[in-house]
């Protein structure tokens, strides 16, 4: 549906390089909106794809510009996407998928190498993964809600995880998020525990997954009780069918669909009692990655990215069905 350095067929806008993390939004026409960030330094940000009700291509343009390594992000409840930036000083943006409103610096969120984000609509919290072999996982909680009942993103307090060997996870308060002075945001409490390269994060019924692409886990936190397990671990898997793991989704079913960087540049779902099973593989483009996973509102079309496909990224759109019916 778009190729990096090209304009979207039909519209004059060039589609972004280094297509990162991306989801989509259901519009009032019927139709739906794919966002997707650029990891370049210096020009990075978002750009979109607008879709009618048919599924073709009616708009493209972008929500966000002149940001850093826009990793990957999460979609909000509230219908905005938050952009987060990969690099040490990396901030979160939380911007309008229909880019009518202008992006606003959600500087509350942290400061540290910002892979994904999500949102607990039940307790109006977010969980963030970080990208650093001894990142950290960071939770959010809103100091109150805004005037149209949502979450301040402006005011809160940001904790990060420690992780018992039982599977109990503690909550420490950061006490620089913003990083004012020379101490890293994950290194600033001694008891939290290290994750290895963390990356896709998704709530889901009552859980967060989180992937870390170090060591090949996708973790599972229960938020009701407060524990954490090992949802995947490439060691308990000969030959292993899933490495590199990246930017993830849930589907409505469950199904934890975790894209590859690098390794058979496949999307594997991870079903619920923990069985990988390869749903799709790009071919031909071993030396990039895949990114941004995303399901249209109907469920019947997935959305993603190779990162460094063709000339400088590929994005593509393919048609299901996905779920059996139960």
């Amino acid at each position: 549906v778009a190729r990096s350095g090209e304009n979207v067929e039909g519209t004059e806008h060039e589609w972004h390089r280094a297509p990162d993390g991306g989801a989509t939004f259901a519009t009032m026409d019927g139709g739906w909106i794919y966002v997707s960030n650029s990891e370049l330094p210096v020009v990075g940000g978002v750009g979109a794809l607008r879709f009618d009700a048919s599924g073709a291509i009616v708009d493209a343009y972008s929500t966000l510009t002149r940001t850093q390594i826009n990793c990957a992000g999460g979609p909000t409840p509230w219908g905005s996407w938050l952009s987060c930036e990969e690099l040490e000083a990396g901030q979160v943006y939380e911007t309008d998928p229909w880019g009518e409103h202008d992006p606003q610096l959600r500087a509350a969120l942290g400061t540290f190498k910002h892979e994904a984000v999500t949102v607990d609509p039940t307790e109006w919290k977010l969980y963030l993964s970080e990208d650093a072999s001894g990142g950290g996982f960071y939770r959010y909680t809103p100091a109150g809600m805004t005037e149209y009942g949502f979450p301040d993103l402006d005011e809160g307090l940001l904790e990060i995880a420690e992780l018992a060997p039982g599977g109990e996870v503690t909550w420490h308060e950061v006490p620089d998020p913003l990083r004012t002075g020379p101490t890293s945001t994950r290194n600033q409490v001694p008891e939290s525990t290290a994750f290895d390269g963390g990356e896709g994060i998704w709530y889901h019924a009552g859980t967060v997954y989180l992937s870390t692409k170090g060591d090949n886990r996708i973790w599972a936190y229960d938020v009701a009780s407060s524990t954490m397990t090992v949802l995947y671990d490439d060691d308990d898997h000969t030959p292993v069918p899933l490495s590199g793991v990246d930017n993830l989704t849930v589907s409505c079913c469950g199904d934890v669909l975790v894209a590859e960087d690098g390794g058979a540049m496949q999307i594997v779902a991870i079903l619920p009692s923990g069985e990988p099973r390869p749903l799709l593989q790009i071919v031909g483009q071993d030396d990039s990655e895949i990114t941004g996973p995303a399901f249209d509102p109907s469920g019947t079309r997935l959305y993603f990215s190779s990162q460094r496909g063709g000339s400088g990224g590929l994005t593509y759109e393919v048609t299901g069905p996905f779920h059996e019916e139960v």
